[in-house]
């Protein structure tokens, strides 16, 4: 039997060792879907519940594996659809490669059913590479170097394929003019820095006496090497959100996580510091860096189109994290851990003691920094994280502590709704042997959470470790939005926008073969957490919160303050919560000493209300 595209293309593929594409049918890619029938379902067709899903979910396949992602569509509304998991891709450099139909090409120009110009749609998106495969003999090279681009330049890639083309009989590209063959494979490389940039850096850095760090995603593969220079500058660390899980929380130097959801340790450290050196990462937010003449500042990044950015570097280091850091370290010299370093760990220690003291305050009926506050201690050493957009990535930043070999995600620079739940479904698709769990809002389950419940009920038999919990906080409102109309345009929250239905998630979550359980009192909040991660299946944990609990960071300005209080003012619908929770919860940070061990809600004394 001959072998057509649409044989061949599957067949690149699992030469390129992918071992699965999440996608979703359509008659434009009839032709792949026949070839994976005749293939074995091989590579595994993960089948989401929405094309958009499905990108999601390739996106937190390679974000938990280190791997390219790979998803598929049909043409038209299917290629469409996946814009916007492929965005978040590209804002948080991720590799993942699309493969979509298009119509067939005698009907190209001539307005056909689903006929959308492809190429002029994903230039954007797959501006690194974006081909659409006319003749056999484009193959393997045009599959090659979506794969080996999306890996080496950890972006997006795509393949337009149209419908006709995958039937043709396949026919490699022989040794003659203007036919390009290929081969398989991405050497692993370390780029690194010229030597007289690394001695610049370090006299920098030398001269430094409080040095501050801020380290990304680029910076996972480096941890013993960013450890070290922490050490030797007597330096803090602060981390942007996706390079939350790049260093343990539980190092006393860590300041956690930066910006609008930050620590105020972070928000400090780079407001005191005088040398800065910033480590994989592109961290957007240059108001919580420091003054732009305050700090003498070094950074490190793979990617020279992304050095240079966000401050004034003094010097800009092109290369891998971990190679370019041993190179530097021999010539840090050693500071004293002196007054600047005891002030980052005391402010670290208090943040940790504030935090416990804002999860213990009173809420109508459940407090959300409790419900988050409550995961961190039981979270498995192993865990896969992932928050969605909105408050819950506010408590996500603020309370969960990484260490051991945890992980966690979110949708980064796009800060899109909805990756939630699918994330998590790729990631157990990457590690089916590690738990996961996704903090999500009420919002974000009806946009998309609920019905990709549907494909982890699907797969989830399959998985080594069974758990997938997924823990809604509803309060019905479209919380992160109604604070920020607040906080930034002094406007109450307008209702008929941001008033969101109440839906029993976890009764749905049982209709389909999960498991769940609806949580209204404070008292059963850690129960609810130990069950589900005691679960043999799938798991959803809602939480009735109070949406009178303020995300806005610690650190907020006389602006935002002023702003909220004048929402209040012109008729906030929740003016009197909005009030008493904000009090109670930024009373915490003034109180001095220690609080007694006793965390939950109810069980301090009344002086910490």
């Amino acid at each position: 039997m001959s072998t057509k595209v649409s044989d061949y293309v599957l067949q690149r593929l699992r030469e390129w060792e992918v071992e699965h594409v999440f996608a979703y049918a359509g008659d434009g890619i009839n032709g792949l879907l026949a070839a994976w029938g005749r293939a074995d379902n091989s590579p595994r067709f993960v089948q989401a519940r929405h094309e958009e899903m499905a990108a999601f979910e390739a996106v937190g396949y390679a974000k938990f594996s280190g791997k390219v992602g790979v998803c598929a569509a049909t043409s038209g509304p299917g290629a469409i659809h996946l814009l916007n998991g492929l965005y978040d891709a590209k804002l948080d450099h991720v590799p993942v490669v699309a493969i979509v139909g298009q119509t067939n090409r005698s009907a190209m120009g001539g307005s056909y059913q689903q006929e959308v110009d492809l190429l002029s749609l994903y230039k954007d998106v797959a501006s690194e590479f974006c081909e659409m495969v006319t003749v056999p003999e484009q193959l393997p090279n045009v599959i090659d170097r979506a794969m080996r681009t999306a890996c080496a330049k950890h972006t997006v890639t795509a393949v337009i394929i149209p419908a006709d083309v995958q039937e043709l009989e396949y026919t490699p590209p022989t040794h003659a003019f203007k036919m390009v063959p290929s081969s398989l494979g991405m050497a692993s490389y370390a780029p690194l820095p010229a030597a007289a940039d690394v001695e610049r850096a370090a006299e920098v850095l030398n001269a430094g006496e409080k040095v501050a760090i801020l380290i990304g995603q680029g910076a996972r593969g480096a941890r013993a090497e960013v450890e070290a220079a922490a050490e030797a500058l007597g330096a803090g660390v602060a981390k942007a959100l996706l390079g939350k899980d790049a260093l343990p929380d539980d190092l006393p130097y860590v300041t956690g996580s930066i910006g609008l959801l930050g620590t105020r340790p972070s928000y400090e450290l780079m407001r005191d510091c005088d040398t800065l050196l910033v480590i994989g990462s592109s961290f957007p937010y240059t108001q919580f860096l420091p003054d732009l003449d305050q700090a003498r500042a070094v950074q490190i990044d793979i990617d020279p189109f992304m050095v240079g950015l966000r401050y004034p570097f003094e010097v800009n280091l092109v290369g891998d994290a971990s190679a370019t850091l041993k190179r530097l370290l021999p010539l840090l010299k050693r500071k004293k851990h002196g007054s600047w370093r005891k002030k980052i760990e005391k402010d670290t220690a208090r943040w940790w003691e504030v935090m416990q003291r804002r999860a213990a305050v009173d809420a109508d009926p459940i407090n959300p920094e409790y419900v988050v506050h409550a995961l961190d201690a039981l979270l498995p050493h192993d865990v896969m994280l992932a928050a969605d957009s909105g408050s819950s990535a506010n408590w996500y930043a603020r309370h969960l502590r990484m260490r051991d070999q945890m992980r966690g995600s979110l949708s980064g620079t796009l800060a899109t709704m909805g990756p939630g739940v699918p994330y998590m479904i790729g990631a157990k698709f990457a590690h089916p042997d590690r738990p996961a769990i996704a903090l999500v809002g009420d919002g974000a389950m009806q946009m998309n959470g609920m019905a990709e419940l549907i494909t982890a009920a699907k797969y989830w038999p399959e998985w080594e470790d069974p758990r997938l919990i997924v823990g809604v906080l509803n309060n019905q409102d479209l919380n992160q939005v109604t604070w920020e109309m607040r906080a930034m345009s002094g406007a109450p929250q307008f209702l008929p926008s941001q008033a969101v239905p109440d839906v029993p998630y976890a009764d749905f979550a049982r209709s389909i073969g999960l498991d769940g359980t609806r949580v209204e009192k404070p008292s059963d909040v850690e129960a609810a957490w130990h069950r589900a991660l005691g679960s043999d299946r799938p798991f959803v944990v809602e939480f009735r919160t109070d949406p009178a609990v303020p995300p806005i960071p610690p650190h907020a300005t006389l602006d935002q303050i002023e702003a909220a209080a004048f929402a209040i003012l012109k008729g906030d619908s929740d003016s009197a919560g909005m009030v008493r929770q904000g009090f109670k919860a930024k009373v915490q940070e003034l109180l001095p000493g220690h609080r007694h061990r006793d965390d939950r809600p109810g069980a301090q004394d009344s002086g910490t209300n």
